[in-house]
């Protein structure tokens, strides 16, 4: 592989985490950081090491968002004002608020274990 080439996937790889870490406050740069990372696994002859950080990044910016979702689902009763004083409702808001911290620890830990994986040119996995 030219070393050209292998800088624009490096590039390509940093500014994947660089969304990745701007998707913990919204999921529009996930699909930045997960489109970025695609583009490096789709490159033919590729080293090991590149295309295990982009399946890193890929793999968990799904789940984070499969999390998120699933954490936005437990507001959803906050946008009926007269559920408001339901015992209940609270109760999904609080169970909300837990899912969305869990999601946004799974992101916070996965972009730092990555990161310094990427750093020292190293596979992920």
């Amino acid at each position: 592989m030219q070393q050209d080439s292998l800088a624009k996937l490096r590039r390509s790889i940093a500014l994947s985490y660089v969304f990745m870490f701007f998707a913990l406050f919204t999921l529009i740069s996930a699909i930045f950081a997960y489109w970025l990372a695609r583009k490096v696994v789709m490159v033919d002859q590729t080293e090991v090491w590149l295309q295990a950080q982009a399946l890193w990044v890929m793999r968990n910016v799904m789940i984070y968002s499969i999390l998120a979702v699933f954490a936005a689902l437990w507001f959803i009763p906050l946008f009926f004002y007269a559920w408001n004083d339901a015992t209940w409702v609270t109760a999904t808001t609080i169970a909300g608020v837990v899912f969305s911290a869990i999601a946004f620890l799974y992101l916070l830990n996965a972009w730092i274990k990555g990161l310094s994986k990427f750093m020292k040119n190293k596979a992920v996995f």
